[in-house]
């Protein structure tokens, strides 16, 4: 039976691959533009939608200014140099790598334009993203002719001729000049005269004065409306409209890349959109769990987003709802639509903001799985929130709540049994039919399944490879489910799972969606859970997805499904049930002493000021997971707690209260986000769990020292990443042999690690990026096993010792920090590399050595401002794919053996004199 696309791709994760760009740095430096005017924070590796190129003394504080407002009030991310810059930041490689990770450039081609250098560098920069890999460009010609832009003429001219230096840069400058002179854009001289006044702050006007040519501010009481050229306002609203069209694409949904039966419903529903011109169309999709209506949703929502100033999707409302609270909601609701982090500090807070914000906005809303009148009241409430033409769609399994809402009704039904049997095909043999021999049991069991997408897609993936017996025993059980429940018929799959993958199934239904999936595995390999094979088993089943940024997602109907049995377990009594995820349930159950060993895996929502007795814990002799939110434990739990695995915790008190706190079986601590420091009375007893495989104390601001870590001597993992006051970590962390990854990353002020870091026998990844560490640790004898090695942004770090190259299991190589002056010979001994990033660095020259990194696919040397030469040999690298060289603006040639190599597929030198050579076959 032959695999198909949908089973390759549920492994896809066994396969992990990188992105050659992932770790492109944008902290290095270019030669300076003294004449360049910069301004605000940038964050780093942004991606924008429009970059905007102006002359600042012509148009930032009139065209640009307009242009600049409206693009962002349409929900577009700019670059704008005047307020995107990070302060303190070298200037050029900022402007550079923001061109080149814009999806549109718009030059402002006024009359001083060619004054600056910065401008001009950075239309040369445009127009070869342009060439190279089809970037937009949109002049605009403000106020100068483009026939001077053309012949270079006028103060165009004057100003290009003041440039002096390097001339082939000054004569790119020309040619960037005069290419750009046939780009299709505006001229503003050819927009017709006239004036309009702005909105206000509170209300609209819509008044043209005709004949008068000049720029006034005009006071109405305490409202400021702003008066300026008609023909400004026209060009800038023609401006955002093509730019609109443009990124279309950017605004698209994720959704899966094969449908069934969508197309149709789609269509169906945009006929009737011409019929709603006034006020909001709420469209209202409604069916049973898995019938695919957050699918269809997110494909209307797609099809229909270019024509709107603001756009939101709100997933899982009713899940978010039961945690978080309907603020958390309209947090994101506002934040999607204003591009911005949003606070609202209570639910009339949030509704006053969106009815004041929203009412002169156009706005596209897609409110996913509503389940309470309540959640629609506080985010849109009757549709008049927002400008006339906003559409709200709204999927829900409850009619009532849409006839409340005055929606349009589309019922979403199963799908006809033709469209059932190719979705069902597709998982189960690859194909959009049965094999013959498959046909008719095919048939059978797409018609007991009652024609619901999910439980085709998981039925088909159950049975895929799978002996004909086990699919008639699989049809045997269908027959059997009453009504055709959609979760009776993912049970069946449940059902067939080995005790120990139902366990990680359920523990993922209950509290690990959305999380890493790295973490879990510790608990769940301590309690025998087998989790390498079970994850492979859950994803193979469609039980469970793992996102690219490796985290655990399901389906909200497998997870209701996960929940609900569960809850099976004793419907009346919460603590005769093995997990307890509902906040109010487990404060019932604490608060009323009536806890059980039937419980295994509790979480306590945040009880900020509470204090936790010993009393309420006593009968919890076979907790194994425990999630605590700001409280305190107090009283002696001696014997109490004897089984678990996992606590997450963030203790509010300096002091520790608890006594005789053993916890000698625990696997995972995660401490993360709260405000202990070296001298918490917590860590004594800690001290205890010698069995701890994972510490998180990741943003723990006030820790300046790590505690003694001599007693977690099993210990793999430590997470100290953001712990931006972190000066010191014990001496003890030497002693610690097991350990498999340490992560500094962020701690600004660690200077150094212990010693004993660099005899480490197991260490297989480090991440030390934005330290203040001067030297790395490396010693020939040890590190053997290390494969990751990451020093980005380490500024006091000047050179890499010659062990470097004893390191010879080392996969992954990222030095991108500007001080880093050249490499040691002794790189090419690192037999094991793939990746090796040296964006940014100081370099002059690559060692000879290279050539024997015969593994190596991706060599990132971008913005290397002092690389002069890349050695011939590079091209005798058969295993290279990717050679990023972007802004080398010293390289003086490229061996021809590179530029013909036949193993590169990415050739990347942009901002080079070879930046021709990245176009055709090497296409970047």
């Amino acid at each position: 039976m032959m695999y198909g696309q949908t089973i390759r791709s549920k492994l896809s994760f066994l396969a992990h691959s990188e992105d050659p760009n992932s770790e492109v740095s944008s902290s290095s430096t270019p030669p300076h533009g003294g004449d360049y005017e910069g301004g605000e924070e940038q964050q780093k590796g942004n991606s924008y939608e429009v970059f905007l190129s102006f002359r600042g003394t012509d148009t930032r504080k009139g065209f640009t200014d307009h242009l600049y407002t409206n693009l962002v009030n349409a929900g577009i991310h700019v670059f704008r140099d005047d307020n995107e810059l990070r302060v303190g930041e070298e200037i050029g490689l900022e402007l550079l790598h923001s061109i080149t990770q814009s999806q549109i450039s718009i030059p402002i081609i006024s009359e001083n334009y060619a004054s600056s250098k910065w401008c001009l560098r950075e239309l040369a920069e445009m127009l070869k993203c342009r060439r190279s890999k089809g970037q937009i460009v949109l002049p605009i010609f403000y106020k100068v002719g483009p026939s001077q832009v053309r012949d270079v003429a006028g103060r165009l001219r004057d100003a290009i001729n003041t440039h002096k230096g390097n001339m082939d840069e000054v004569k790119g400058w020309e040619e960037a000049l005069k290419e750009v002179k046939s780009l299709k854009g505006w001229e503003s001289n050819k927009i017709d005269n006239g004036y309009v006044i702005l909105q206000g702050t509170w209300f609209s006007f819509s008044f043209i004065i005709l004949e008068t040519k000049y720029k006034f501010y005009h006071h109405i009481s305490n409202f400021f409306l702003f008066l300026y050229d008609r023909h400004e306002a026209a060009l800038v609203a023609e401006v955002v409209g093509r730019v609109m069209s443009e990124l279309k694409r950017l605004f698209q949904l994720n959704v899966p890349e094969q449908l069934v039966g969508i197309d149709d419903r789609v269509e169906q529903i945009l006929k009737e959109k011409d019929s709603w011109k006034n006020g909001t169309w709420i469209i209202g999709i409604y069916g049973m769990g898995g019938i695919g209506k957050t699918t269809l949703a997110k494909v209307l929502y797609n099809k229909l987003s270019i024509d709107f100033e603001g756009r939101s999707f709100v997933a899982n409302i009713r899940e978010t709802f039961k945690n978080e609270g309907i603020k958390c909601l309209q947090k994101q609701l506002i934040s999607s639509i204003t591009r911005k982090p949003c606070d609202v500090s209570n639910v009339d807070e949030g509704i006053g903001f969106i009815k004041s914000q929203f009412s002169n906005k156009k706005c596209l809303i897609l409110l996913d799985d509503i389940d309470d009148n309540n959640q629609l009241k506080a985010l849109t409430g009757d549709g008049n929130w927002f400008k006339a033409g906003s559409i709200v769609i709204i999927t829900t399994r409850n009619r009532n709540i849409l006839d409340e809402a005055k929606a349009r009704l589309y019922p979403l039904n199963e799908l006809p049994f033709n469209q059932s049997l190719i979705l069902f095909c597709r998982h189960a043999f690859g194909e959009d039919s049965p094999p013959s021999d498959y046909e008719d049991i095919s048939h059978a069991i797409v018609s007991t399944t009652g024609r619901l997408p999910l439980a085709l897609e998981v039925m088909g993936s159950f049975l895929h490879g799978k002996a004909k017996e086990t699919w008639n025993d699989a049809l045997k059980k269908l027959k059997k489910v009453p009504d055709k429940k959609v979760q009776e018929s993912l049970r069946i799959s449940y059902d067939t799972l080995d005790k120990e993958v139902q366990q990680i199934y359920l523990d993922i239904a209950c509290f690990f969606i959305g999380s890493s999936k790295e973490i879990p595995t510790y608990m769940w390999d301590v309690c025998s859970f087998l989790p390498a094979k079970g994850i492979e088993v859950l994803i193979l089943t469609s039980l469970i997805e793992i996102e690219k940024d490796d985290k655990l997602m399901m389906h909200d109907q497998l997870r209701d499904l996960g929940r609900e049995i569960v809850r099976l377990e004793n419907e009346e009594k919460p603590q005769e049930r093995s997990r307890l995820w509902d906040k109010e349930e487990a404060k019932d159950v604490l608060d009323n002493n009536k806890g059980t060993c039937k419980i295994e895996a509790l979480q306590i929502g945040n009880g900020r000021g509470r204090r936790y007795t010993s009393e309420q814990f006593k009968e919890l002799t076979n907790l194994r997971f425990l999630q605590m939110e700001f409280a305190d434990l107090v009283g002696d739990f001696q014997n109490l707690l004897p089984n678990l695995r996992w606590l997450r915790w963030q203790p509010t008190s300096r002091n520790f209260e608890a006594v005789n706190f053993h916890l000698e079986k625990l696997a995972v601590l995660d401490l993360s986000k709260s405000g202990i420091s070296k001298d918490w009375g917590g860590w004594g007893p800690l001290k205890l769990a010698t069995k701890l495989k994972v510490l998180n104390l990741s943003k723990c601001l006030s820790l300046r020292r790590t505690p003694d870590l001599s007693a977690f001597k099993s210990m793999e993992i430590m997470i100290l990443e953001d712990c931006k006051n972190l000066e010191e970590i014990h001496p003890s962390i030497g002693d610690i042999k097991t350990l498999i990854s340490l992560n500094v990353k962020s701690c600004h002020r660690l200077k150094e690690l212990p010693v004993g870091v660099g005899r480490m026998e197991e260490l297989r990844e480090l991440i030390l990026d934005g330290t203040a560490i001067q030297e790395i640790p490396i010693s020939r004898d040890y590190w053997k096993k290390l494969k990751t090695l990451s020093a980005s942004g380490c500024e006091r770090l000047a050179q890499l010792p010659e062990s470097l190259g004893s390191l010879g299991s080392l996969t992954r190589l990222n030095l991108s920090s500007r001080t880093i002056k050249e490499l040691p010979e002794s790189l090419g001994s690192l037999v094991s590399l793939t990746q090796l990033n040296l964006c940014a660095t100081g370099i002059k020259e690559l060692p000879k050595s290279i050539d024997s990194l015969k593994k190596l696919e991706t060599l990132n040397a971008s913005y290397c401002a002092s690389l002069a030469h890349i050695p011939s040999s590079l091209a005798n690298l058969t295993s290279l794919r990717n050679l990023l060289l972007c802004g080398c603006g010293s390289l003086t040639e490229i061996p021809d053996s590179i530029h013909k190599s036949t193993s590169l597929t990415k050739l990347d030198l942009r901002w080079t004199k070879f930046a021709e050579l990245s176009i055709g076959k090497l296409q970047i």
